[in-house]
């Protein structure tokens, strides 16, 4: 992984949080960028406790949170219509694409548009190049 800044899923956020050594190595020193529903899926679920809540606060208040704009939702658009994605995926593609770095994610669901977007698919026991 070359440069400064990196565009995550949901997913690695994850696995940051459960201490995965292969994410931990990839965002290690790195400017993290996010999608809001990035930042929506890690606070939504209803089985969070306070402290987890405080914690995964604490994650995204590090990362650069990118909200909806009209390019970003014509581009998700774009994306479902032209791609079996949910919505959401499509979200976090666009978002990526608009702020020009690549989706790094363990969602194999991205690979279909591997060949219009720039993705590295992560997995949690190898470190990304």
């Amino acid at each position: 992984m070359n440069g400064n800044s990196v565009f995550v899923d949901t997913n690695i956020l994850v696995y940051l949080l459960n201490e995965n050594e292969s994410a931990l190595k990839i965002l290690n020193h790195k400017k993290v960028f996010i999608s809001v529903i990035t930042e929506m899926e890690m606070l939504c679920s209803h089985k969070l406790t306070e402290s987890e809540l405080v914690i995964i606060q604490s994650l995204i208040d590090d990362c650069i949170v990118i909200n909806l704009n009209n390019e970003i939702k014509q581009e998700a658009i774009y994306l479902r219509r032209h791609y079996k994605l949910k919505l959401p995926d499509c979200i976090v593609a666009a978002t990526a694409s608009y702020v020009g770095l690549p989706i790094i994610t363990a969602d194999n669901d991205f690979s279909q548009i591997a060949m219009e977007y720039e993705v590295q698919l992560f997995s949690p026991n190898k470190h990304l190049e």
